[in-house]
């Protein structure tokens, strides 16, 4: 029996691509929120729906647990769910349905509900907390069992549909969390941690654990959805995050750790005291994170090998100059090569997000992409196309030319939503066919000598298949693309990031692979 059963609507097994790559990490802001109730002595359960099919079991946890109140409050740590994916909002409007059956009063968090408050509130939501949510929810619970289902307009950051009227109210915001040291550590003994375990170990050989260090970006790509923490930045110290990592390694026994920041390393020193940190605690444990290229200087680069890193993945996005300046993305083409370089000499792979489509795109830049990746190598890329995401300049832009479709149905699937300059059959292609050449490149001998075209990946060879995306080139065009005119960039280079630094959602990953 428990007041709240917590939950999630991401489920594994109904994403194609991300069932292929077998990496499942926890609910991590999940965790976060049932940590923070139980502290304040709340009786919590959980329904953790990455491995386990909800709609076999979630009934069984309802029918179980009884709770009073039940909470779809998703991990905002997890860039699949800042992708705001149908088949999640349709998992999520099931177990609303289930819990309502079951006489619980439901409530939600997210990226897809608070940028579509409104429909979620109409299904039968009697909230919708809006942003960092965890005091929110703390709040509006403790409220909810002393008083049942009355007034909440006390209660700052949720939105409802008042009970008379039926219209939309959004209470006052509620500010972020400056100091992150004061949030208790995720709640992990709720999960079994064992079904993770053995997932990765199936796949992979060793055992992999998420964490995260910090909250937010504060860069301002213009395809960037930001619907939790906006420009806002927080840091945890340095002392809390070694800590973490050392009870993951000794107590969890993960053998691996991916840092969910969406960006890692923005302070040098503050990596550097995380690697003293981590040597004295004997916490040290290989890592991957997830950064930028202008980030990745010879001072940061040697702290984040002291730290333990061993991989980034950098938003690199384009090889064209033109492209990153109209993305508002604040970076040089040439730090790429650098970044890269840097990573190389420290031993640490260097990983690129890569995204095509975007406005004004031509193939001219996308050869200059396929020419960087080729000169510099990369240890592994993941490709999307662009994808507008409500609450971005970029969604603003193309929102006319977006038909009924305006979310991907899972992470592989890679659609055009608006007008781009070639149909989705040509990206799919060339997806394929990047894929296929970094994949023959880390393919060859013992003495590091690349495999060469007649590679096969998927019944064709490498050279087949960039045959196959010239070809596409030609016959896919579209007729009336979105011209860059539309989007003006006010300066080639961001130098500084907006402020909000605090010493305590990006989608710069999204839909990559």
């Amino acid at each position: 029996m428990a007041d709240v059963l917590l939950t999630h609507s991401y489920h594994l097994y109904f994403d194609r691509k991300q069932t292929r790559k077998m990496q499942p990490y926890p609910p991590l802001g999940t965790l976060y929120a049932a940590a923070l109730l139980r502290s304040a002595g709340i009786s919590v359960a959980l329904f953790d729906t990455m491995l386990t099919n909800p709609e076999d079991s979630f009934q069984a946890a309802l029918e179980q647990n009884n709770p009073k109140i039940v909470v779809v409050y998703e991990d905002n740590f997890n860039f699949l769910s800042k992708m705001c994916l149908t088949r999640m909002r349709d998992v999520a409007y099931r177990m609303l349905e289930a819990s309502l059956r079951a006489g619980a009063t439901v409530l939600v968090n997210g990226s897809d509900a608070s940028d579509h408050a409104s429909d979620y509130l109409e299904r039968g939501f009697r909230c919708v907390l809006l942003g960092e949510a965890e005091w929110t929810l703390l709040e509006l619970v403790q409220h909810l069992l002393r008083n049942g289902d009355s007034d909440v307009s006390h209660i700052a950051g949720i939105t409802y549909l008042h009970h008379g009227t039926g219209q939309l109210v959004r209470t006052p915001h509620r500010a972020l969390m400056r100091d992150l040291n004061q949030l208790p550590m995720p709640a992990r003994d709720l999960i079994d941690v064992e079904q993770y375990a053995t997932a990765w170990k199936s796949g992979h050989g060793f055992f992999s654990l998420n964490i995260v260090s910090s909250r937010g970006c504060p860069y301002q790509c213009n395809w960037c959805a930001k619907p939790i923490y906006g420009d806002h930045f927080s840091l945890r110290s340095p002392l809390s995050v070694a800590e973490e990592m050392r009870t993951l390694k000794h107590d969890y026994r993960a053998e691996h750790l991916w840092f969910a920041d969406d960006i890692f390393g923005l302070k040098p020193k503050w990596v550097c005291e995380l690697a003293s940190e981590v040597e004295r605690l004997d916490a040290a444990i290989p890592f991957k994170m997830q950064s930028r290229v202008d980030l990745m200087t010879p001072e940061a680069v040697r702290a984040l090998q002291r730290a333990g890193c061993s991989e980034v993945w950098m938003g690199v996005e384009s090889g064209s100059q033109k492209i990153l300046s109209a993305m508002d993305k604040g970076t040089r083409v040439d730090q790429i090569t650098v970044a890269r370089e840097n990573l190389r000499a420290e031993g640490i792979r260097a990983c690129y997000f890569l995204q095509f489509g975007y406005p004004g795109e031509n193939w001219q830049d996308i050869q200059k992409t396929i020419a960087l990746v080729h000169e510099t190598r990369p240890d592994d890329i993941g490709v999307s196309v662009s994808y507008p995401l409500p609450g971005t300049r970029f969604f603003d832009r193309v929102r006319a030319q977006l038909g009924k479709k305006t979310n991907w149905s899972d992470s592989g699937d890679l659609s055009v939503m608006f007008r781009g300059a070639y149909t989705d059959e040509f990206y799919r292609a060339l997806h394929d066919a990047l894929h296929a050449q970094v994949d023959a490149w880390h393919s060859g001998d013992n003495d590091g000598i690349p495999a060469n075209q007649d590679h096969e990946y998927g019944g064709s060879t490498v050279g087949e298949m960039w045959a196959q995306v010239r070809q596409l080139e030609k016959t896919c065009r579209n007729s009336d693309p979105t011209r860059l005119e539309a989007f003006s960039a006010d300066s080639l280079v961001q130098l500084e990031p907006a402020t909000g630094f605090a010493h305590s959602r990006s989608a710069n990953d999204v839909g990559s692979d």
